[in-house]
């Protein structure tokens, strides 16, 4: 047992050191930053339909599950994705001590209501604790459904499986899964039992920002492809991707 658990983190640090910097930086941002954003709600004219900030930016995390999921295969995206979801914890426990730090915000000298204004900004980013815990629970829990749902769509596909229909169809239909799952389950979690949605609002929540970010997933998919391609061709990750192989995963 403690050796497969030190080859199990030996391969974790091989594949983080396989994954380009650019592309974990900007996965671990859009965690980070979705989470914190879901804490703000939108205000929408109707009543059976509820949304938050989260969906500005959580669309970029799943694009690069969906790259990370083609290259590496559906394990190392999910590890990677926990890796994010450990540092953004520990980001969030930094955010949380400074909030308890005496101080005054910058925005006091534009608004001048310092009790107000501080005590605003503590909370917020502070963090709650249940929009962290269903943010987090959430996001594990598509992560797992989008790598696992993409790697067994795209081995349908005998026939060109590398070619960008391929990408296409593995893509879209994942993240529509991952994305309702995350945002079924962080609006029950967490809108329905601290913001008083309605389960309709949990639902329709859920399904119209599937949309919305599928549509943007969309549009950027053609960038994830080229990526794919070109990490491939220049044999990014070559060290990891030959250990899975010896291993026969």
């Amino acid at each position: 047992m403690k050796q497969k658990i030190s080859d199990f983190f030996s391969e974790c640090a091989l594949l983080l050191r396989s994954v380009p910097p650019l592309a974990f930086s900007l996965f671990l941002l859009s965690v980070f930053s979705m989470n914190l954003l879901a804490n703000k709600s939108l205000d929408i004219p109707l009543d059976w339909l509820a949304l938050d900030c989260g969906i500005i930016v959580s669309w970029v995390a799943f694009l690069c599950m969906d790259v990370l999921t083609k290259h590496f295969g559906p394990k190392a995206a999910t590890v990677v994705s926990l890796v994010a979801i450990i540092i953004n914890l520990f980001a969030c426990l930094i955010l949380y001590l400074a909030s308890l730090i005496p101080g005054t915000w910058g925005a006091f000298y534009d608004f001048g209501e310092e009790q107000v204004v501080n005590s605003a900004l503590d909370s917020t980013f502070g963090g709650t604790w249940y929009v962290l815990l269903g943010s987090t629970v959430a996001f594990i829990a598509s992560a797992v459904v989008n790598n696992f749902s993409n790697w067994g769509i795209g081995k349908l596909f005998k026939k060109n499986p590398n070619g960008f229909l391929a990408y296409a169809c593995r893509t879209y239909l994942s993240t529509a899964l991952g994305q309702f799952c995350d945002n079924l389950i962080f609006a029950f979690l967490v809108s329905f039992f601290f913001f008083g949605w309605t389960p309709l609002q949990c639902v329709t929540c859920a399904a119209t920002g599937m949309v919305a970010e599928l549509l943007v997933e969309a549009v950027f998919s053609p960038l994830g492809y080229r990526i794919c391609k070109a990490w491939q061709k220049r044999g990014v990750g070559r060290e990891y991707l030959e250990h899975v192989a010896k291993k026969g995963e």
